[in-house]
């Protein structure tokens, strides 16, 4: 008999992870061994549906096994209704955390011979394929739901496997052998020692990690660099709560030092183990195979933490975070989630403006998704969740838009917030104006970003905010390349519409005229960053106290009054007095140039990842000598 196991992936040629483990456990049975050969099909998500349906039909598969998420859910369900309609006697098991408990919203009561997993796949995968090749009872299969005489029928749910070697390797089993793949997910561990209402790792499975022994990671990561893979993700919940961690991180130091590959790691960072996952940081750095460290934070409101079961790191700790990784020239990222239960639109502002304050390197807000079987989940009505549906024809995510909290118009609000970050100050659009502002006591970071919001509202006549209007109104901030876009925009295609929406933004205010923000503006508008690598281009608005005297492809040099030099933090190396001669050099570390031959989403996704790496496309300011001019 023949089994197919299907994924349908966000990247391209991505390894089929869990595939391989259903693969791999399930082989090891001899029974199941010998009445089965496997294959797997795993293509991207966004593959025509024809093409997918006519690709697996052509299959002739006896068994189908879907791995559903809520990237893939609608399509997934597509292509179930399609397989059960042209492929009536063949069996089909839906597993992932998007269907677990929901085989009624999923499978019609006709169809006999299709199955939910409910549970962790390994064992009731294996149990089911013992029964298609035997009585084919499924009521002995653990962990499932499904169809019987019109009625759902769900049974007991199996132990967690919590010797998990017991999983054999798919890598060593040779189940990827043959594939090509640039992008891979690997597991170290499984489970997650927090219990934060929102997430399925933690608070749902309410399980301690349990982890697999380390030589056999160490014979995965090794596989996984000989075999060419370019980047992989570690899905661990915690990446740095165990000590191993640093030893695997070296170890796959070395696999690159040795193979070339993988040339990008990213990580889910543990959250309370700031130390060690610097640590680990710093390694993959030196290593070049990581650019930023991720700060997991996802509110700084003590009421939403203390709500969603959760503990942050403390304020002082991050402040010592930032400053050793600012000391180390290491990127960092701060994570938040809007809006989770608990949070109001003034507390989430409030807290992005006091980690603009502390000198966060970039604030990456994502949307509040209701994740099935989680806590939240099951509190939808008590919490007051409103949520919306992506409009995409291959997810099924549910947006939260609302809460008991927080109405439909303040996350609005909140949103429009969040373009202000993105554009201002992770893009560093107003860094100095910013800061000057609100070290003069003059306006504190959140009510400069929140009046910023609001201008840029006005200015719907611009291409920029008719883009954060469009977003705002079609929830376009779901999809983590929207704040790529923006990037593009500010840095690049629309670079001239924000050198003018920033000067009106603050002329509209009188901000212009009070002693020295004319001149933190022009320093901005020399130093925001270029997120390609490209031709410096002359400020679409005049400069009064700054002089431009000489430009090459990457480089200004700049004259501009001693004041306006002391906002860069560069006092030691300045004269006491008179004007300042600078350099400032835009190359910057590891940017491509702007392929003007690729889409747009290309394009995002790359500046998305740049936004996380700013300190790499920042430029640098060299003092250079006085020139003395004759009399």
């Amino acid at each position: 008999m023949k089994t197919c196991l299907v994924e349908l992936t966000v990247y391209p040629n991505t390894l089929p992870l869990a595939s391989g483990y259903l693969q791999a456990y399930a082989q090891q049975d001899p029974e199941v061994a010998g009445a089965f050969d496997f294959s797997i099909h795993a293509v991207e998500v966004t593959t025509p549906l024809e093409k997918l349906v006519s690709d697996l039909v052509e299959q002739d598969a006896d068994v189908y096994g879907l791995s559903c998420y809520l990237w893939n859910m609608r399509r997934m369900k597509a292509l179930l209704d399609e397989l059960a309609r042209l492929r009536p006697d063949s069996y089909i098991i839906l597993g992932g955390p998007q269907v677990m408990h929901h085989a009624a919203e999923y499978v019609e009561p006709s169809a006999r011979n299709v199955l939910v997993c409910n549970s962790e796949g390994e064992k009731p995968f294996t149990a089911f394929l013992r029964e298609v090749a035997g009585d084919r009872d499924f009521h002995q299969v653990p962990g499932v739901s499904f169809w019987s005489d019109g009625e759902l029928v769900t049974t007991a749910q199996p132990d967690r496997i919590k010797d998990l070697d017991e999983i054999p390797s798919p890598f060593a089993a040779g189940v990827f052998e043959g594939g090509e793949y640039t992008f891979a997910v690997v597991e170290t561990n499984r489970g997650c020692p927090y219990r934060c209402s929102y997430c399925y790792w933690g608070a749902a499975t309410n399980d301690k990690v349990h982890r697999w022994e380390l030589d056999r990671v160490k014979a995965d990561l090794s596989w996984i660099s000989e075999h060419g893979v370019e980047s992989i993700f570690v899905a661990d919940a915690n990446w740095g709560a165990l000590p191993r961690d640093v030893e695997l991180t070296r170890h796959l130091v070395e696999c690159k030092e040795r193979n070339g590959y993988p040339s990008m790691v990213a990580i889910q960072a543990a959250k309370n183990r700031p130390d060690r996952v610097t640590e680990i940081t710093e390694i993959l750095v030196e290593g070049g195979m990581l650019t930023s460290q991720p700060v997991s934070l996802q509110t700084t409101s003590p009421q939403a933490l203390e709500l969603v079961q959760r503990a942050n790191i403390k304020e002082s700790t991050y402040v010592e975070l930032q400053a050793k990784l600012k000391e180390k020239q290491i990127s960092s990222y701060t994570e938040l989630i809007w809006p989770l239960p608990g949070e109001t639109l003034q507390s989430y502002q409030e807290g992005i403006g006091k980690l603009c304050a502390t000198g966060a390197d970039a604030v990456v807000s994502y949307p509040q998704l209701l994740l099935r079987n989680t806590p939240m989940y099951r509190q939808q009505e008590e919490l007051g969740v409103v949520t919306v549906r992506v409009d995409d024809e291959v997810a099924e995510a549910d947006v939260v838009v609302a809460t008991k909290w927080v109405s439909h118009e303040e996350f609005k609000e909140g949103s429009w917030f969040y373009y202000a970050v993105i554009s201002l100050y992770n893009a560093q659009s107003a860094r100095h104006v910013a800061r000057l502002l609100d070290r003069t006591g003059v306006c504190t970071y959140t009510d400069f970003l929140r009046l910023a919001a609001d201008y840029f509202k006005t200015r719907t006549d611009t291409e920029t905010c008719r883009f954060f209007a469009h977003s705002v109104a079609t929830l376009g901030n779901y999809d983590i390349n929207n704040i790529g876009k923006v990037l593009h925009y500010v840095l690049h295609s629309h670079r001239g519409e924000m050198d003018l929406l920033l000067e009106g933004f603050l002329r509209e205010h009188g901000w212009l005229d009070l002693p020295g923000v004319r001149m933190a503006f022009e320093l901005d508008l020399l130093a925001r960053p270029y997120v390609y690598r490209e031709s410096v281009v002359a400020p679409s608005v005049p400069l009064e106290h700054l002089r431009v005297i000489e430009s090459d492809r990457f480089t200004f040099v700049a004259e501009l009054p001693r004041d306006a030099a002391a906002l860069l933090d560069l006092l030691p190396e300045l004269p006491e007095s008179g004007v300042v001669r600078l350099r400032v050099d835009h190359v910057g570390r590891r940017k491509m140039p702007y392929p003007k031959q690729r889409s747009l989403d290309y394009n995002a996704g790359y500046c998305q990842v740049m936004m996380n790496r700013m300190r790499d496309i920042v430029p640098s300011w060299t003092v250079l000598p006085a020139v003395h001019h004759a009399a």
